[in-house]
């Protein structure tokens, strides 16, 4: 399957997954807490099942990690190339409806996010992007035709302004540390955001950095990686007050958690 080929389908996934997390998203659904102490839905568990069917027909021998599996025991052997899925990004957004959840697919090959989609279907925009490639944005509502779409922008990281960096951070998770840090760094400016929409906004030249000093898992972050990236972004892990070099993932020896990080635009 050519790269093209893959990223539509990914696309396509994220797409359905939205539409169907949306149609929960205006009802009175209920919620569960996990053996890590954060919440999930049903939207998490349906989106999830309808990525992993559709991600075994278009790509079978490629392995998929993805949160809810994982949550239940069930973590394949994953080798050189796999999909992490995190089918509902931000379910604490989802549930006091903020609309700042996300959809996330990304295709992970020797450690490092090659292709990333990120689909926020309450605000309506997809992005997607593929190293070396590029980054996209477009506007879709849930359940659109995406052929009846406005055409996909592209979008890169912006330049990095003397004196005047705005940064964003965590609505939901945002520490002293963190504080500390924005401060290290010379912050002037700060935008809060929910999920993966944190790399989305460095991606899209809206925001400089996004620190993140906190506990997150790998499918939190590769999609969201793999689309800033490719719009000529870096995420660091940050350990021992120093950026020690590009986050990598199938972190197994950590039960793939990640460490600290720092997100970055242009230079």
């Amino acid at each position: 399957m050519t790269t093209t080929a893959m990223m539509d389908g990914m696309i396509d996934l994220a797409l359905k997954a939205g539409a169907k997390i949306c149609s929960i998203y205006n009802t009175d659904f209920d919620k569960e807490i996990k053996g890590d102490g954060s919440p999930v839905t049903e939207a998490d568990q349906l989106a999830e099942e309808l990525i992993l069917a559709g991600l075994k027909e278009i790509a079978p021998d490629i392995p998929v990690l993805a949160e809810e599996s994982a949550a239940a025991g069930k973590i394949p052997e994953l080798g050189d190339k796999f999909f992490l899925v995190d089918p509902l990004d931000g379910t604490k957004e989802f549930i006091t409806k903020t609309g700042e959840f996300t959809v996330n697919i990304a295709l992970i090959e020797n450690g490092r996010p090659v292709a990333g989609v990120v689909y926020a279907p309450a605000a309506e925009k997809l992005y997607f992007g593929t190293v070396g490639e590029g980054a996209f944005v477009q506007k879709i509502a849930p359940g659109a035709d995406r052929a009846d779409a406005l055409r996909a922008a592209p979008i890169t990281v912006r330049k990095r302004k003397e004196g005047a960096l705005i940064a964003v951070a965590s609505r939901s998770h945002r520490s002293a540390e963190t504080e500390t840090l924005l401060e290290k760094l010379g912050a002037t400016d700060f935008t809060p955001a929910g999920s993966s929409l944190k790399f989305c906004l460095v991606a899209e030249g809206l925001a400089d950095v996004y620190p993140r000093l906190g506990r997150t898992m790998e499918w939190d972050t590769g999609a969201g990686q793999a689309v800033l990236e490719a719009a000529g972004g870096s995420v660091n892990a940050y350990e021992g007050d120093a950026e020690t070099g590009p986050l990598g993932y199938g972190k197994k020896e950590r039960g793939f958690d990640n460490p600290y990080f720092i997100a970055w635009g242009g230079k």
